[in-house]
């Protein structure tokens, strides 16, 4: 159960919210709730209709980076549940094309064209490909294995993510278009970035103010494309 530690502040500022023990409960995941409810972007991203609060991080990315532009052609990798996706639809507008795909079904999405399966099977890829009617001017990846508690490993497991991610980004991205993907703070990412920068013309880590402070999460943004799908 969860209560208020009691009232207002002296300012106009809630006080935080606490949540009581309980007898079944993990201490893990007591903390975890504690966080949700005191968290300001899980309740504007419940308040605006936002899928999660993983959108505000694809909002300010776009806001410093200017991923996001009308008539554009988006592929969302691991969308569920759909945050991201979410964004990139309604700043692409109707000119253009978002295609979010996950290992898990998503719920329809206003704007946008959903598979489930895995972007690495050569025929879901074709499909996707397919689906989305030219080439790629962003290719996104807010992907993360489910965590093991075991940071070297967890680090590893994300970078190798991200590497699949641009792997296939290769195959779609038009010239001059652009990649997104999540990676964790650790020094494992050398190889990635290595490859990054010979076929991008720029690439630069960004922290989102969304993405939380005690996490090691970061992104790597590369623009313009030096290939052609």
């Amino acid at each position: 159960m969860a209560r208020a530690s009691g009232g207002r502040g002296s300012g106009s500022r809630p006080l935080a919210v606490r949540v009581k023990s309980a007898r079944r409960r993990k201490p893990s995941s007591k903390e975890w709730l504690t966080r949700q409810l005191n968290d300001p972007y899980v309740a504007e991203a419940r308040r605006l209709g936002y899928r999660s609060r993983a959108a505000f991080k694809l909002i300010q990315l776009d806001q410093r980076f200017r991923l996001l532009a009308p008539g554009r052609r988006v592929v969302d990798l691991g969308c569920a549940p759909g945050g991201w996706t979410q964004i990139a639809a309604a700043r692409v507008g109707p000119r253009g094309k978002v295609l979010g795909i996950d290992l898990l079904a998503t719920d329809p999405i206003a704007g946008a064209s959903l598979l489930t399966g895995d972007f690495r099977d050569p025929a879901i890829a074709l499909n996707i490909r397919d689906a989305l009617g030219g080439p790629a001017d962003l290719v996104l990846s807010d992907m993360a294995a489910p965590a093991t508690g075991h940071a070297a490993t967890d680090h590893l497991r994300i970078v190798a993510l991200a590497e699949d991610a641009f792997a296939f980004a290769e195959t779609l991205l038009k010239p001059g278009g652009a990649f997104v993907a999540k990676v964790f703070q650790g020094g494992s990412e050398g190889a990635l970035l290595t490859a990054l920068k010979q076929a991008f013309a720029e690439v630069r880590h960004a922290k989102p103010a969304a993405s939380r402070a005690e996490s090691a999460e970061t992104y790597v943004v590369a623009r313009g494309f030096r290939g052609g799908a």
